[in-house]
């Protein structure tokens, strides 16, 4: 299939990373290299390493980023490896890390991933196709207490009991083996209120199960740590989420990094010895203009932030 690839906030991102032509710099979810290909050819004696679990990403980086292959390294792999990726590439600080999260356009546009509420095809749902863990799996064989809270924590489908009760009671008697099958067991349980949502009633199911399949929250926390860790002083951390749980850890994590002192308001003088990390570029996040939700409408639900790591004079 031949791929219209948008990278979605794609001038902010190169503003708020400052680029050098001899920095060091990291997009830790290649995609289809929309934002590694704008990195890569404003370096020349730079490096950019490029990281994604989707093998397809990599093979399609090969050709996509041919031009500038002597400045790029690919490695297929997980963000949340990403203290590991970094000793293993011998890179001992970087200038900028970018994270642009979420499922990609090249998975949803294709069916036989599994992504997509809108196309039939088995229920799969992996970002790295070489994981164990599939959608299949969560749906017909995860405790009904098990698919209720997920549907409810990363789906905030107040429908989530009445749609895992009917998830349980179908697979009782067959296994749920596709997409438009989970579509309907979802229609099925929604009351007529919830079917006359502007959004898709399978919208925020899909992207709970996806959530869970992939373990894209619990890996944000520490992967952010690990980031702002590899930044030399003065190096940008810039993030894009897409939907308001992977956006409020990341506020959270970045507020966190950039908070010093944490002794009690009552102790004279600070005790922990705690210093900021980062400092915010971007107190409140970014969004696309009106022009590109004109040209990219899946972009709608994009928020940057965007940090700074301290320089060691400032700690």
């Amino acid at each position: 299939m031949e791929y219209i690839h948008k990278p979605v906030l794609l001038d902010e991102c190169i503003a708020m990373l400052n680029i050098r032509p001899d920095g060091v710099y990291i997009d830790g979810t290649l995609g289809r290299a929309g934002h590694s290909k704008e990195i890569a050819r404003r370096l020349t004696t730079g490096r950019l390493v490029c990281i994604d679990q989707d093998l397809a990403a990599i093979r399609a980086a090969e050709e996509l980023l041919a031009p500038w292959r002597d400045r790029v390294t690919l490695v297929h792999g997980n963000f949340s490896d990403l203290a590991d990726i970094l000793r293993r590439a011998e890179i001992s600080g970087a200038d900028g890390a970018l994270f642009d999260l979420g499922v990609s356009s090249p998975q949803l546009d294709d069916a036989s991933r599994g992504f997509s509420y809108m196309q039939d095809a088995p229920l799969d749902m992996r970002m790295d196709g070489t994981a164990a863990l599939t959608a299949r799996e969560v749906v017909n064989t995860w405790s009904y207490e098990e698919l209720r809270r997920i549907l409810y924590e990363y789906g905030e489908e107040r429908y989530a009991p009445a749609i895992a009760r009917a998830i349980v009671r179908t697979r009782e008697e067959r296994p749920v083996e596709t997409t438009l099958e989970l579509v309907e067991i979802i229609r099925g349980a929604m009351p007529p209120a919830g079917l006359r949502e502007k959004q898709h009633p399978a919208k925020r199911s899909f992207q709970a199960i996806r959530i869970a399949v992939n373990g894209e929250l619990d890996v944000l926390p520490p992967m952010l740590k690990a980031a702002v860790e590899g930044l030399n002083p003065g190096g940008r951390l810039a993030v894009i989420t897409f939907h308001s749980l992977e956006d409020r850890i990341v506020k959270r994590t970045m507020q966190d990094l950039a908070r010093g002192c944490a002794c009690p308001r009552e102790f004279p003088v600070c005790v922990c010895g705690k210093k900021p990390k980062i400092r915010l570029v971007t107190r409140k996040p970014i969004v696309p203009g009106e022009a590109e939700l004109a040209e990219n409408p899946r972009a709608r639900s994009a928020k940057l932030r965007t940090a700074e790591k301290c320089e060691m004079f400032d700690l």
